[in-house]
């Protein structure tokens, strides 16, 4: 027996809150389900260097303590890995936040994994577009195999 046979698949999904990275994320569970995987669940966070700009971030901490950007990405991927898949999914789910732009992370992480997962569009996506920025440049950059999935009741299902 080799040492590629004793392995996990390795799953990356990348993660941003939004109801299409939670229908990524199941589906990637499901996946590392029936093929003996395991799942990182992979949010990216950047530094707003807008001076006129105020952090989204810090409307959504309610705890008085001074919160960094990197904390709040945390919290917020256990939050949506809670929400998504649960306390126990059944399988490995691994939480992992870096800093950079989304796109480039999950490129990044994708050199590791035997397969990337995508929602179709996250955050700030048009909602007549088919990808939204990120998932179109992950297809795009991936190393491996990636796979878009849609939310569920997305509309245009023909």
């Amino acid at each position: 027996m080799s040492e590629q046979d004793t392995v996990e698949p390795l799953i990356v999904v990348g993660v941003d809150g939004s109801n299409h990275s939670k229908e990524a994320l199941r589906w990637a569970v499901a996946q590392a389900g029936m093929t003996g995987g395991r799942v990182h669940a992979v949010m990216a966070w950047e530094w707003n260097r807008n001076p006129f700009s105020i952090a989204p971030v810090a409307a959504e901490v309610s705890d008085a303590e001074a919160v960094t950007v990197e904390e709040a990405a945390r919290r917020k991927l256990a939050d949506t890995v809670k929400a998504a898949v649960g306390a126990s999914p059944g399988v490995p789910v691994f939480r992992r936040v870096e800093q950079g732009s989304a796109a480039q992370v999950l490129v990044d992480a994708s050199k590791e994994a035997d397969l990337t997962v995508v929602g179709t569009r996250g955050y700030g996506g048009f909602k007549g577009a088919l990808l939204g920025s990120v998932s179109q440049q992950v297809v795009q950059y991936a190393a491996g195999s990636v796979v878009v999935v849609r939310e569920v009741g997305d509309e245009d299902d023909d």
